[in-house]
């Protein structure tokens, strides 16, 4: 048994003070008045004043894109790379992944080795191998479905027949709706990612491909959502921008509203029963870099569900507790966002996601340091992955 004394526990209504927390490999105890059978632990830690709050949950991050292919001219070995990127995830306190991975048929946005079908593949076999092996932290897959490439279609139904993806998503990146309802965003994103279609085609070329191409059928979606359902997997839907959509996706089986474009998108996403997502980065930034939805306003407003890094792993943490210091969202709010409420949207919250008797032992210790919080401690199932601590 391991205890943790002298620390703020974060639960889902409230921070617990004066108690010790007691847990081991098979999950939590609950709290403890008793010194003696704090001392009696195998192990004892002293949060000194600390919080301790649940593991967090990260439903969409394409950070792992950067650690396989830093520069445009380097590629590393799949394998060395997640094993890089999961000890940083760590320090970020994140203790489940879900490393999103998307599926394009076109170069656009740019070329990347993880947009391929062969090494999407690749890495659904690899996060699905590593748990058998040595690693640090729960690796999901999120795979994310481009509408406009409908030949992906059988693979993404064999990654969910094979128990290979964790959550799916539809994706559509069309200029003129969605995440790109202004061109002139449009234009300005896609010449910063200096796609090969972008350099050949000219910017009135792309947006003639955009016109004539082929979208994956409203039938061929349908059939992948209730496979993903039949397997206990949720379905998302990316950058909703009108009720009419919505509406649409709840038809196809969507659970999940990712990056809602406007407020009126997202309040009416929370209203049809959908969770909503908004990116931690957006928070930190103080808008979207799209110029769409305020992350901070949706959480001000109550109709984002959940945050998540989107791709800035350590802006999680840091926007818990910037909407809470800032903003006065009361902690317990801002830390379900990030733990309880994902673990909700992904059917995994029996185990998951918040510290409560009976649950698994994913557990962080965050300190505040010159006005940021730093994570000095994680568990994950009961098992100490993380340790360090600030010089001064």
């Amino acid at each position: 048994m391991i205890a943790i004394k002298n620390g703020k526990t974060v639960t889902p209504d409230r921070v617990v003070e004066n108690k010790t927390l007691l847990f081991d490999r098979d999950g939590i105890f609950g709290f403890s008045d008793s010194r003696e059978r704090a001392e009696d632990a195998a192990c004892v830690v002293d949060a000194r004043g600390r919080y301790i709050l649940p593991g967090l949950i990260d439903v969409h991050s394409d950070k792992i894109e950067q650690y396989i292919k830093p520069r445009p001219t380097s590629q590393m070995d799949f394998e060395f790379a997640l094993k890089v990127c999961e000890r940083d995830l760590l320090g970020a306190g994140i203790t489940t992944m879900y490393h999103s991975l998307s599926l394009y048929k076109d170069e656009i946005f740019g070329r990347c080795v993880l947009k391929s079908r062969e090494n999407v593949q690749k890495i659904a076999d690899l996060t699905a191998e590593l748990h058998l092996r040595n690693h640090l932290i729960r690796h999901r897959l999120h795979l994310r479905i481009e509408l406009d490439n409908p030949e992906i279609f059988d693979t993404v139904r064999d990654l969910i027949r094979g128990g290979k993806t964790h959550l799916i998503s539809f994706m559509d990146h069309t200029p003129g709706q969605g995440q790109y309802t202004d061109l002139g965003v449009y234009r300005d994103t896609v010449s910063k990612y200096n796609g090969k279609e972008i350099r050949t085609l000219g910017f009135d070329g792309v947006l003639a491909y955009h016109k004539n191409k082929e979208f994956l059928s409203l039938a061929k979606r349908k059939e992948l959502a209730e496979l993903a359902h039949e397997k206990g997997i949720a379905v998302a839907s990316h950058d909703d921008d009108t009720e009419e959509k919505l509406a649409l996706n709840r038809v196809i089986g969507v659970d999940v509203s990712e990056f809602p474009v406007s407020l009126e998108a997202a309040k009416s996403a929370k209203s049809q029963g959908f969770h909503t997502v908004v990116g931690a980065a957006n928070i930190l930034r103080g808008g979207s870099h799209s110029g769409n939805l305020s992350a901070a306003e949706a959480v001000l407003e109550d109709c984002a569900d959940i945050i998540c890094s989107d791709y800035y792993p350590a802006a999680i943490l840091h926007s818990i507790f910037h909407m809470h210091e800032s903003y006065g969202v009361p902690l317990p709010q801002m830390v379900n966002r990030a733990t309880l409420n994902p673990a909700k949207a992904m059917g995994t919250d029996k185990d998951y996601g918040s510290v409560e008797p009976g649950k698994k032992a994913d557990l962080l210790i965050v300190d505040i340091l010159d006005g940021y919080p730093v994570i000095t401690d994680v568990f994950v199932d009961g098992h100490a992955t993380y340790r360090v601590e600030y010089r001064s």
